[in-house]
């Protein structure tokens, strides 16, 4: 064997994807990257990370799967690789080749012919050969009778990649798909309206992969609901939480401003009052959290407070911009990304939420907002919200969140 060739794979090989086009900021974004690459490995393996152009390279002292699959939920990763090394010397690489060849070929199951290619890319331009003419050395020498491949350059099933950089070569076979997006927290920070449902844990997480490091808000409602409610969306948030690097969840009590609001006289308006009031007191611990806008569930036309009328009703509440990531979707495109993600089944489970609460039988489809003016001022609605906001219960649900108290 030729020295400094690895005999199992010596590192990770991460793309960046989207990163590559961020121009002059580009390097505060790797720098982000590089921070929550280390930040979401520490508790499983001591690290070290070396940034090439354009790739990051992750030597892990050992656990390669598990250090794998906990970068395939790093935002801003396209892809990775686990890599063997080999020095920059055409020999080297061949030989190195064999050996991820023949890694690769056992894990698959015998007797069925693959459609095969090399693919190289010579970062250091410095290497003698091209790399078309190192796609053709390496697959002329390392192709043997007895494999069961055959040639396909336009649609391969197995692909041995070849990176030449300026200090070692880096070959794979393997290439598992990151989330894509913009690292956590270079776009600063949200508060996301949380229930137990499909579509607000979607949200967020669609949040996060814009770059928006998620606070999380919800609303339960005793005596009328159990616990158990809100016990499920902190399953979800600490679901949510491996994402980014904390999970933090205020529980607002919300049954006197749902008992005010119903008593005011409007019930067609009840849930878009409702909408309201968590926007103003969302707003409000967004400013605690430094958050710059809160993040809904909320689609177009969904339900009836949906319509685009009752969603400019209930912005109008709101003290910061609301990102609606769903706003075009339909149901089935939410399921998916929710199975995707791993909160489809806990939102599948079946509690009733605070939104199920004194429900208006004719709900208004085309709200005004000088209407919901108009009924809220039978009520102090600066009171309910304060009352709530001091009875607001912070819940650390991540390793490395900081709790704040709420205040008035």
């Amino acid at each position: 064997m030729i020295e400094g060739i690895s005999q199992a794979p010596e590192a990770v090989l991460v793309r960046y994807g989207e990163l590559t086009l961020k121009g002059a900021n580009r390097l505060d974004f790797e720098n982000a990257l590089a921070r929550n690459v280390r930040r979401a490995l520490e508790p499983i393996v001591p690290v070290r990370l070396q940034r090439e152009h354009a790739r990051l390279l992750v030597f892990p002292e050992g656990r390669m799967e598990a250090v794998l699959q906990r970068l395939q939920q790093v935002f801003g990763i396209s892809s990775v690789s686990p890599v063997w090394g080999a020095p920059c010397e055409s020999e080297a690489i061949v030989e190195c080749a064999r050996r991820v060849l023949d890694d690769a070929l056992l894990a698959l199951p015998p007797g069925e012919t693959r459609r095969f290619r090399v693919l190289s890319r010579r970062a250091d331009k410095r290497f003698a050969l091209g790399s078309m003419e190192l796609d053709r050395l390496i697959a002329a020498r390392i192709v043997r009778d007895e494999h069961p491949l055959r040639i396909d350059l336009d649609h391969p099933e197995l692909v041995l990649g070849v990176e030449v950089r300026e200090s070692r070569a880096w070959l794979y076979a393997r290439r598992e798909p990151g989330p894509g997006g913009l690292p956590v927290g270079t776009l600063g920070r949200a508060l996301c309206l949380v229930s137990g449902g499909i579509d607000s844990p979607v949200a967020a997480w669609m949040a996060m992969k814009r770059g928006c490091e998620v606070v999380f808000v919800t609303f339960h409602s005793p005596p009328y609901i159990g616990q158990s409610a809100v016990n499920k969306v902190m399953d979800l948030v600490r679901v949510l939480g491996r994402w980014q690097r904390s999970a933090r969840l205020y529980v607002v009590p919300f049954a006197p401003v749902q008992e005010a609001l119903r008593d005011a006289g409007a019930e067609a308006y009840c849930t878009v009052l409702y909408r309201r009031t968590m926007h103003r007191i969302a707003t409000r611990i967004a400013a605690l959290e430094r958050a710059s806008a809160l993040v809904t569930g909320e689609s177009v036309g969904q339900v009836a407070s949906q319509t685009l009328e009752n969603l400019a009703c209930i912005e109008n509440a709101a003290g910061l911009p609301v990102l609606r990531p769903l706003v075009t979707f339909d149901k089935q495109e939410t399921i998916a990304l929710a199975q995707r993600i791993g909160t489809y089944a806990l939102s599948s489970v079946q509690e009733p939420d605070c939104c199920s609460l004194f429900l208006p039988r004719h709900p208004v489809l085309r709200g005004s907002i000088a209407t919901c003016e108009e009924i809220e001022a039978r009520v102090d609605i600066e009171a309910l919200v304060a009352a709530a906001l001091a009875a607001t219960e912070p819940h650390n649900l991540g390793p490395t969140a900081r709790m704040r108290k709420v205040s008035t």
